[in-house]
């Protein structure tokens, strides 16, 4: 039987209900993944066999008159830096298919299954997450379900074209300086970078644990919120994960956002995007009457600060494959974690005492407004294999420039969603929605109010 995919949202509610089994629920996402991983390369690793079982124990439950959880027959993904049972944790590199599979799925994964949700593999991903474009050297490239002559976006390529392509409702990214926000900008999808601190991080291979986030990618806010509220909880294997009450963001979705005190972003997120990126913003704006702008200031240090503290921290942690297995790096992240080796310490302690400064900084605008708009990207997703991008008069490298927007934000760990605006036959743009530190429900409940309006949606992409 063929079911056709809809929001996990709705399968859960049809599983619950009886209207239709998780089994023809996994069914139909192989079909689906068979008919466009082909071209779309989101995947590394199917797990079908353990998700056959899990299908097989929701409907059981059901037919018992048990209640499986809130993503009941849900099928996810999740980017290979995660732990899954069974596999080594690639983390997109050569060098980790030699580890050990791992003994037990990440803390995310758990939670997520134990919500009803079936896990169907893992995703391709940039190198040790070090990417903006999703051009992997040894798992392949990951193609835009839009277009496949286009980038998806890194380093949750997988995550973002999964979801786009209708693949999967609902997957895991991680996001340092912008890898969950990118590739759902570029694939047209709606993600979540929580605050840092929010969701425990145990079970997955680092990349900079001062700024590593981990969140969700669907096509739907709701399925973002519910999926988050089951994320949430204390995690003592993670020295970042704060003791936070669980925030029920799904249950505020239709609040709206009347009331609350809006604004975008100027002066540096007005320059180096494209007139197409600051036209998918206007638009946003308008339709929530926003005409207030704020200026973050020091953004520009801000990324450079971002920059410091992620070289600096991932080639620490990268410091003995380089010496050991240098040629088993793609040579654009092995030359970035051998510049990174380089930087002096002293740079490090400023670039992390600026950060606590620019935090607050950017903290106090939050007295005066509820939430900032800005770009997440400069431009739509360029073709495979660019190198440089033009942005108005100056032409920048083109991989690190991609998170012009994300990086500023990511240096200081504000929570911030994603929502996809799509232009006819035109490659997606998103848009950041930023909330203070611990208010996801509010970002949310923006996002939830743009895609009612039909601002914001992200239907499964037609490339493929």
């Amino acid at each position: 039987m063929t079911v056709t995919l809809g929001s996990a949202f709705e399968i859960a509610a049809a599983v619950r209900g009886g209207a239709t089994k998780a089994r023809d629920i996994l069914a139909s996402t192989k079909e689906r993944i068979e008919a466009t991983d082909g071209v779309v390369n989101a995947f590394t690793d199917l797990t079908l066999v353990r998700a056959e079982k899990k299908a097989q124990e929701i409907d059981m439950m059901v037919a018992a008159g048990h209640d499986p959880g809130p993503l009941a027959g849900v099928p996810f993904a999740v980017k290979n830096l995660f732990d899954i049972e069974g596999l080594p944790t690639r983390a997109g590199s050569k060098i980790n298919r030699d580890r050990a599979p791992a003994v037990e799925d990440a803390v995310l994964i758990r939670r997520l299954s134990d919500a009803g949700a079936v896990l169907v593999g893992g995703l391709n991903m940039g190198e040790y997450a070090y990417d903006f474009t999703g051009e992997n050297a040894h798992d392949g490239i990951c193609r835009n379900p839009h277009n496949p002559a286009h980038m998806s976006g890194g380093s949750s390529s997988g995550s973002g074209a999964a979801v786009a392509a209708g693949m999967v409702p609902l997957a895991l990214g991680s996001d340092t300086n912008g890898s969950i926000r990118v590739p759902s900008a570029l694939c047209g999808i709606f993600g979540l970078k929580p605050t840092y601190g929010r969701l425990p991080r145990s079970g997955t291979f680092p990349f900079c644990d001062s700024l590593d986030h981990l969140g969700p990618l669907a096509r739907s806010v709701r399925d973002l919120a519910i999926s988050f509220d089951v994320m949430q909880g204390y995690g003592p294997h993670d020295a970042a994960c704060a003791r936070k009450p669980v925030l029920e963001t799904a249950e505020t979705l239709d609040a709206g956002a009347n009331g609350l005190r809006m604004a975008v972003a100027g002066d540096y997120f007005n320059r180096g995007a494209r007139p197409e990126a600051l036209e998918a913003v206007a638009k946003v704006a308008a339709a929530l009457s926003v005409t207030r702008e704020v200026v973050i200031p020091e953004a520009a240090r801000g990324r450079a600060a971002a920059f410091v503290i992620t070289t600096s921290e991932s080639s620490a942690l990268h410091i003995d494959r380089l010496r050991t297995r240098t040629a088993d790096f793609d040579p654009d992240t092995r030359y970035r974690f051998l510049s990174g080796a380089l930087v002096p310490a002293a740079w490090y302690i400023k670039a992390q005492r600026f950060r606590r400064w620019y935090h607050d900084q950017v903290l106090a605008l939050f007295k005066d407004v509820d939430i900032i708009l800005a770009p997440a990207t400069p431009c739509a997703a360029p073709q495979v294999g660019e190198k440089f991008l033009t942005l108005g008069e100056e032409t920048v490298p083109l991989r690190p420039n991609l998170g012009l927007f994300t990086q500023p934000i990511s240096c200081i760990g504000f929570p911030v969603v994603v929502a996809p605006v799509h232009r006819g036959g035109d490659l997606p743009l998103g848009v950041q929605i930023i909330a203070a530190p611990w208010r996801e429900d509010l970002a949310l409940r923006v996002a939830a109010e743009l895609q009612r309006l039909g601002v914001a949606t992200a239907p499964v992409a037609t490339g493929v």
